[in-house]
C-alpha cells in the first residue's frame, strides 16, 4: 500500500451566501492550513431554499486561483455534459496556470463526474438521459480532454491531476481505473475493501497500479472513528462540505486536528 500524506479538502458550496462571505471562506481556510479547496458544479442550491442565492463553478475557481496561493483547488465535481470536452481541457489548463506560484506549477484539480441534478438540466436546456447515457459520454469525454491537453499551446504547468466521484462497479470504477489520479468516494468502511477490489480489477485489466490513485471519502456527518477506520483502509484525501450563508468552521477545525494528529 502506497502510504500518502492525510491531506483535508473543504467544500464551499457556492449556495446561500454572497459572493463577498465566500470570498472571506475561502481566503480563511487557506490560512487555517487545509489542503484543497472544492466548489460544486451546479446552477441551483441543493440545500435550503431552493431557489435562493447561487454561484457558477468554473467562473468561481478563477477567483480562487487569484485569490489562494497554496491551497489545490477544483470542483467536486464538475458537471461534464454542461460543456464539451475540448472547452473544459481548456478551461482546466487556463486554471492551471492562473494558479501557478513563483516555482510555475499550478493546483487546479479536475474533478469530475458525469452529472445528476435533473432541474439544472432541465432549466439550462441540456438533456437529462439516463445515468449510464451520461456515464457513457463521461467516458468518451476524458480521452478528448487528455488529448487537447497535449494539443494546448501553453500546455499546462503539470500533469493535472483527474479526480473522480462515484461507486459503480461496471462503469465508474473502470473509467476511474483508466482516468483517474484521485478516487472520491461515499462508502461505508465495510463497503470500501470490496470496492477497492473490484477497482483493483479494472486497474489490472488496463495495465494500472492501483496504488497510483489517491482515495478520497467524505466525513459528512461521521466522527474521527470512521476517519480512522477509512484511513486505515487507503483513504488519504478527507472531504467535509459547509454552506452558505455563514459558513461555520467548527468541523474544519475539528477536522484539521484530527489530520495533524494521525499525520
Amino acid at each position: 500500500m502506497t502510504i500518502r500524506p492525510v491531506r483535508l479538502g473543504v467544500q464551499v458550496q457556492p449556495q446561500q451566501a454572497t459572493y463577498p462571505k465566500i470570498r472571506e471562506t475561502v481566503l480563511e481556510l487557506e490560512q487555517l492550513g487545509v489542503d484543497v479547496l472544492f466548489n460544486w458544479d451546479h446552477f441551483f442550491p441543493l440545500y435550503g431554499d431552493p431557489d435562493g442565492a447561487h454561484f457558477e463553478a468554473w467562473t468561481e475557481l478563477g477567483s480562487w486561483a487569484e485569490l489562494t496561493s497554496r491551497v489545490e483547488f477544483g470542483t467536486l465535481v464538475n458537471c461534464n455534459s454542461y460543456r464539451n470536452a475540448d472547452l473544459q481541457a481548456d478551461m482546466a489548463r487556463t486554471l492551471d496556470h492562473i494558479s501557478a506560484g513563483e516555482d510555475g506549477v499550478g493546483r487546479f484539480i479536475f474533478g469530475t463526474g458525469s452529472g445528476w441534478f435533473e432541474r439544472d438540466y432541465d432549466e439550462y436546456g441540456y438533456e437529462f438521459g439516463t445515468a449510464g447515457q451520461r456515464l457513457d459520454a463521461l467516458a468518451n469525454a476524458l480521452p478528448k480532454i487528455e488529448a487537447r491537453w497535449a494539443k494546448l499551446n501553453p500546455a499546462p504547468t503539470r500533469k493535472i491531476p483527474v479526480l473522480i466521484g462515484g461507486g459503480g462497479e461496471k462503469k465508474t470504477l473502470r473509467i476511474v481505473a483508466q482516468h483517474a489520479d484521485i478516487w472520491h468516494s461515499f462508502v461505508e468502511p465495510e463497503v470500501l475493501t470490496h470496492k477497492l477490489g473490484v477497482l483493483g480489477e479494472h486497474c489490472d485489466a488496463v495495465g494500472r497500479d492501483i496504488a497510483e490513485i489517491e482515495i478520497s471519502t467524505e466525513l459528512g456527518k461521521r466522527d474521527e472513528s470512521y476517519a480512522d477506520e477509512m484511513h486505515g483502509l487507503g483513504a488519504s484525501l478527507f472531504t467535509v462540505g459547509i454552506g452558505g450563508p455563514d459558513y461555520d468552521l467548527t468541523d474544519v477545525k475539528r477536522w484539521l486536528k484530527w489530520r495533524d494528529a494521525i499525520s
